[in-house]
């Protein structure tokens, strides 16, 4: 099955944005791209007078041309780029993730500025990432320009999303040709001064670390043989800060999600939706595709 790239696009600049990772994304796997226009039924958040007079409102005429303008520009800077568009009567985040059933990835934008202030990443992003069938690209931050030089960097810390995103992240990596950077993150030693102080905790959680990346590094070689891969331990209080921060020098940062039903939150971990709504690069949330 040619399971193409998903991105929606409502005429935003996000979604713009967002688009052209998606078209960049669907050249480096050879899949074709949509591009999907959920639109809300006009009563779909009332209580109709007459329920025997409700119906499927019709595409609308602009956004057909919005989504027609975005292919032809997308085509334009993408040769040979196989361009489908459509409208689709329901809300985008619903949508989306109905398409991500069939999808190879789906590809989100972001309204936020950075930083931790609060919750930056719009509801449509949010659902789609925790929810989704497949792989989900959230495009942040949507003011800079496609990264194209750096690493994908992604974290571990032996569980088995994360170990999903491991391999997804290698994946992405040899498509770009770029270097792959593993992460994991241990609390800090307390500014310990001098090797007479390191605790026995201590070296057996460096060990630990120590395995965990090699085996990593192991396998991702095994099954891609030319990727360079680094390993890194970084020391934190809290690992979504190390992670969030260590994104600057990213091309991408690739994180897992926990996978089943529930709230958005719930379903991201602290860590996952840490990303997708603060990080410095573009953040891929891996799920098995048609889970």
């Amino acid at each position: 099955m040619n399971r193409p790239v998903v991105v929606g696009v409502d005429g935003s600049t996000a979604s713009l944005v967002a688009a052209e990772h998606a078209a960049r994304a669907a050249v480096l796997r050879s899949r074709p791209l949509h591009l999907v226009h959920g639109y809300l039924h006009p009563l779909g958040y009332g209580v109709p007078i007459n329920p025997y007079d409700v119906g499927l409102p019709a595409p609308s005429e602009e956004a057909q041309k919005m989504l027609e303008r975005t292919a032809a520009d997308l085509v334009g800077r993408c040769p040979g780029l196989a361009v489908e568009v459509r409208q689709v009567a329901g809300g985008p985040g619903a949508t989306m993730v109905e398409e991500s059933r069939r999808a190879e990835l789906v590809v989100v934008g972001s309204r936020g500025l950075g930083g931790f202030a609060g919750l930056l990443l719009g509801s449509v992003g949010t659902q789609v990432a925790a929810h989704a069938h497949c792989p989900v690209l959230v495009v942040r931050p949507v003011e800079e320009p496609i990264p194209v030089a750096g690493p994908v960097l992604v974290g571990l810390d032996g569980s088995e999303p994360a170990a999903l995103a491991v391999g997804c992240a290698a994946d992405e990596a040899a498509r770009r040709g770029d270097g792959l950077v593993l992460v994991h993150v241990q609390p800090p030693d307390g500014g310990r001064r001098g090797a007479d102080e390191v605790t026995e905790t201590q070296v057996a959680a460096d060990a630990e670390a120590a395995e965990l990346l090699a085996v990593a590094a192991a396998t991702v070689r095994e099954r891609h043989p030319g990727l360079a891969v680094e390993g890194r331990v970084l020391r934190a209080a809290k690992a979504e800060q190390a992670l969030v921060e260590a994104s600057r020098n990213a091309a991408l940062i690739v994180v897992g999600s926990r996978g089943r039903g529930g709230f958005a939150g719930l379903l991201l971990g602290s860590v996952s939706q840490a990303l997708v709504q603060h990080a410095h690069c573009p953040v891929l949330v891996a799920h098995p595709v048609g889970r």
